[in-house]
C-alpha cells in the first residue's frame, strides 16, 4: 500500500502575519479589484449616457458607481486609505484611458501613453513603499 503525504499549504512568502491575517488582507485586494472594475464599467457607461439623457447608460452609471464605493468602504476596513484610494485611482484612471484609446476611438499618443506609464509607476512606487 503506498503512503500519501498529506500537502501542507505553501505559505505566502509576503505573509509574516499568519494566515488569518492574509487571507483577509487578499480578500481586501480582491474588494478593490472589484471595485475598481465596477468604477471602470461606471465611467465607460457615462460615456454612452449622453450627459445623463439615455435611461440605461444613466443607470449602469449609478449601478457601477453605488457598487464601487460600496466595495471601496469595505476595502478601507483593512487597507489603509491612502493605499486604497491610490490604487483605486490610479489603476480606474489608466483602465479608462486604455477603454478611451482602445475602444472609444480617442486619440492614441507617446504622451498618453508615457501618461498611464507614470499612473501606474506611482501606484507601484507607494506600494513598494510599505504604504499599507
Amino acid at each position: 500500500m503506498a503512503r500519501t503525504r498529506r500537502r501542507t499549504p505553501v505559505p505566502l512568502s509576503s505573509c509574516t502575519t499568519g494566515p488569518f491575517l492574509c487571507t483577509v488582507v487578499h480578500m481586501a485586494y480582491g474588494l478593490l479589484a472589484a471595485a475598481i472594475a465596477a468604477e471602470v464599467a461606471g465611467t465607460t457607461a457615462m460615456k454612452y449616457s449622453e450627459g445623463f439623457t439615455r435611461l440605461w447608460p444613466s443607470l449602469a452609471t449609478v449601478i457601477g458607481y453605488v457598487i464601487a464605493f460600496v466595495l471601496l468602504a469595505q476595502t478601507l476596513k483593512t487597507l489603509s486609505v491612502g493605499t486604497a484610494y491610490a490604487i483605486w485611482a490610479g489603476v480606474g484612471t489608466a483602465a479608462v484611458a486604455a477603454i478611451g484609446m482602445v475602444f472609444l476611438n480617442e486619440s492614441t499618443s507617446l504622451v498618453k501613453l508615457a501618461g498611464i506609464a507614470l499612473v501606474v509607476a506611482g501606484v507601484v512606487v507607494l506600494n513598494l513603499g510599505g504604504a499599507h
